[in-house]
């Protein structure tokens, strides 16, 4: 059996979902901090999740082009190493965290922004599954 990890990588965070291949229902993992370790943190998930495929938020402006944001997130993609037998896809990320701040919000406790961000890669994981009901990593 395989999971699918995605993540929502942002400015001081990256949040982690994952789903079993299974039974695709998305749920929040974790959320890594920057830090140098950050690399082996997210390897060490890979191995102990068994992960087959990672999907990787993709943020675009509300016209659906690259940004900042976009060319900062694909070099940070390029520092972590990710395993080359492992598949990337991309997933447009647009309203993500603001979607997850708004769900956490409702549910009336108290939530960090690890949380939001952990959600949010719950959220491109989840539309990655949508949009590609028949996914079979390759």
């Amino acid at each position: 059996m395989s999971s699918y990890i995605a993540l929502d990588i942002g400015d001081k965070r990256i949040g982690v979902s994952i789903c079993d291949s299974s039974a695709p229902f998305p749920a929040p993992l974790t959320t890594l901090h920057a830090s140098s370790g950050v690399g082996a943190e997210l390897m060490d998930i890979l191995s102990k999740q068994k992960v087959s495929a990672i999907i990787i938020g993709y943020p675009r402006n509300q016209a659906g082009e690259a940004t900042d944001q976009t060319a900062r997130v694909e070099k940070i993609v390029g520092l972590l190493n990710l395993p080359g037998h492992i598949p990337i896809y991309w997933q447009d990320e647009s309203l993500t965290s603001v979607k997850a701040e708004a769900e956490l919000s409702k549910r009336g406790k108290p939530f960090s922004k690890g949380d939001i961000d952990s959600l949010a890669a719950t959220y491109i994981l989840d539309d990655f599954i949508k949009s590609h009901p028949n996914f079979t990593p390759a």
